[in-house]
């Protein structure tokens, strides 16, 4: 179990690191990975399966040019570098999340020179919705619609269903 000061010490960390590998990089586009998995228990068996399908779907489509992985108890993350335009990765990445069986548990966020991440609305896109529901997430989680247990019990028919 995690702390939200060690989750918030996480964010801060990526953050970071994204921004090192942008400065290191100049000209490409930053992919991060990391797996919604909600509560404090970040890394599990669910999270690992999720984590492992949303880096080979992320492998085949761009290639693992500059690939760092990091597999922390606050959940594991990926970094990917691409030479494509960030909206044209974003449309990409917004395909995967999409088609994949496990997609909608994936967090990719396209980030560009600027070290701003795109949002689906860039790209024309409506915000993701809930699993549980057909509203948007961050509507149901700002309003803890549902509990964490309904969420993690949908994370694992999920994640049952694709194994």
């Amino acid at each position: 179990m995690v702390t939200l000061q060690e989750i918030l010490a996480a964010r801060e960390d990526r953050q970071r690191l994204q921004r090192e590998m942008l400065e290191r990089n100049p000209g490409m586009t930053l992919l991060c990975l990391t797996v919604v998995m909600p509560g404090s228990m970040k890394r599990n068996r669910q999270s690992l399966i999720v984590a492992n399908a949303a880096l080979d779907a992320l492998t085949a489509q761009f290639g693992s040019s500059g690939l760092q992985t990091r597999d922390l108890p606050t959940g594991f993350e990926a970094y990917l570098l691409t030479s494509l335009p960030a909206v044209e990765a974003k449309r990409a990445v917004c395909r995967i999340e999409q088609e994949h069986p496990l997609g909608r548990l994936f967090d990719i966020d396209v980030i560009g020179q600027d070290g701003v991440p795109l949002q689906r609305a860039d790209i024309g896109l409506e915000p993701r919705k809930c699993l549980l529901c057909d509203q948007p997430a961050r509507w149901c989680m700002r309003g803890h619609t549902h509990s964490t247990e309904e969420i993690l019990a949908r994370i694992d028919e999920m994640v049952n269903a694709y194994v």
